[in-house]
């Protein structure tokens, strides 16, 4: 079998082969996801656990230097990359991470994993070290996964009657999708602007969805849609996929023919675009960290947080699926201390 070896030297194109191929794969462990966050204040690692010159595990591990001298965090998004069945592997490679995030100046390793919350894989976790965040995630905890599986009606039959009705609306409506490209960035920034005043969330910068669109859109990794009606830009998205897997990170919607509801159409349109790349799952990201029962018993009344988007994405079925969370690994105990102490008094913000 050869032995294991911890490796930080592999090529951005052989770390995405191992990356885009793993069984987990996940867009945030990508090579174009690191570059993105290069852009905006971070500094990207990849740390593989090799074996006869392949890469059979390892994580993309973003850094970041904390105010007030504390150090850097080092932060892996939804990995790493690793069969987490086998506890020997997993102990293994997240020692090779720490070495490396130490080497780096690291107070923590923080680590979200692709991993569904249960006691299995917090035994795993907690064997390699690691303990809960007591800071929490930076990542959705809970999310909806539509099933985009078997034939175009099935997948609508999953969803609400009235997302079905709207849809069908919308098209009645007028409304259009269309693919956009980097011409039409600037009208996918003047959306994003609008939602954000309307709806009170923050959104990023439009170098940041530009470089998210360079980076992604002409590998075929992801996706810019523009609902329109007669011509002009109503509602956009940016919808990414690595088969089997989409997810829709970024969407807007500006205050004219709200009552057409493209948004509806726009996002089965992203739906139908990630089916035609193979991919079976379309994850909405991020609902409020709730069970069933309190989602459906609250979200005609709540707008707080994630509440405000529940209403829509309920609609389109999907089941419920929880993540198992952030996980701290501290690798200097005193100034980490301090760390999470600076953040619960907000003098210093997470990730």
């Amino acid at each position: 079998m050869g032995a294991l070896e911890i490796r930080t030297d592999l090529s951005p194109e052989a770390w995405d082969r191992f990356a885009a191929a793993h069984p987990q794969a996940h867009i945030l462990q990508t090579g174009p996801w690191g570059e993105l966050k290069a852009g905006f204040g971070w500094e990207v690692q990849r740390v593989a656990l090799v074996r006869g010159g392949e890469p059979v595990a390892g994580a993309q591990v973003l850094y970041r230097r904390l105010p007030g001298g504390l150090g850097r965090l080092a932060y892996v998004p939804r990995g790493p990359l690793v069969d987490w069945g086998d506890q020997g592997m997993v102990t293994t490679l997240l020692a090779g991470l720490a070495a490396a995030a130490r080497g780096r100046g690291a107070v923590v390793l923080t680590v979200e994993p692709d991993l569904p919350e249960g006691p299995v894989w917090r035994e795993r976790l907690a064997a390699g070290g690691l303990a809960p965040s007591p800071l929490g995630g930076v990542q959705p905890r809970r999310t909806l996964v539509v099933d985009l599986s078997g034939d175009e009606k099935g997948v609508l039959a999953g969803m609400k009657s009235k997302t079905r009705y709207n849809i069908r609306l919308a098209a009645r409506k007028g409304v259009t999708v269309r693919e956009g490209g980097e011409a039409d960035l600037p009208a996918f920034h003047r959306l994003m602007a609008a939602t954000a005043a309307r709806d009170r969330f923050g959104a990023h910068s439009p170098a940041y969805y530009e470089r998210a669109f360079r980076l992604f859109v002409p590998r075929g990794w992801a996706r810019l849609l523009l609902a329109e009606v007669e011509g002009e830009p109503v509602a956009a998205l940016m919808a990414f996929a690595l088969p089997p897997r989409a997810w829709y990170f970024y969407g807007a919607s500006g205050d004219a023919h709200r009552e057409k509801m493209p948004n509806y159409l726009l996002q089965w349109e992203a739906m139908r675009w990630a089916r035609s790349l193979g991919c079976a799952e379309y994850d909405l990201w991020g609902v409020p960290d709730e069970e069933r029962e309190r989602l459906e018993a609250e979200f005609t009344r709540r707008r707080d947080g994630l509440w405000g988007v529940y209403r829509f994405k309920r609609g389109f079925g999907g089941r419920l699926v929880r993540s198992i969370g952030a996980w701290d690994l501290p690798l200097r105990p005193h100034l980490y201390r301090l760390y999470t102490m600076a953040v619960r008094l907000r003098r210093v913000t997470p990730v």
